[in-house]
């Protein structure tokens, strides 16, 4: 389904993202010594992006789907996950995710962006009403103001290189 105009911002976000798990799946088994590396990069998206997207979800569109009873247990589920990866990228922060972890982090995140994506995403456009959703695009676009515009260039540890 094609994607609102009002939910493109948290669809790029979530690109940004997915972009950043796939690197970490490339690069598996990640060597210890590019753990370091890795870790700074992953804390480094959420302190410019996620922690922003995350609030913007919690508090914009998972009230919107809560309107809506089947919803519900997917919104209860999508939070859940958002606890679980605020913990992932804390230990992100404090450098105590093991190459393993990193590489169950990245799975776990993709499979809860494709969640949004592919279950609430599409489900609230068919639910909410165009001026709904235009209402809704608005408060988002005020929401992830703080949020960097930019894309975190990967270093020289975790840039894939060509395979010989």
């Amino acid at each position: 389904m094609l994607r609102d105009k009002s939910l493109i911002p948290l669809s790029h976000q979530h690109q940004h993202a997915l972009a950043l798990c796939v690197r970490i799946d490339r690069a598996s088994p990640i060597h210890e010594s590019d753990l370091p590396a890795w870790q700074s990069e992953i804390a480094g998206h959420f302190r410019t992006e996620i922690a922003v997207h995350f609030s913007a979800e919690a508090n914009r569109i998972f009230p919107a789907a809560r309107q809506f009873e089947e919803l519900s247990p997917l919104v209860d589920d999508l939070l859940a996950d958002h606890a679980i990866l605020r913990e992932r990228f804390a230990a992100a922060e404090a450098g105590r995710l093991s190459a393993q972890e990193l590489t169950a982090f990245a799975q776990r995140l993709s499979a809860h962006i494709r969640k949004e994506e592919r279950g609430l995403f599409e489900r609230l456009q068919e639910l909410l009403s165009a001026e709904e959703l235009q209402s809704l695009g608005q408060q988002l676009q005020d929401a992830l103001k703080e949020a960097a515009d930019t894309c975190i260039l990967p270093s020289a540890a975790t840039r894939l290189r060509a395979k010989k």
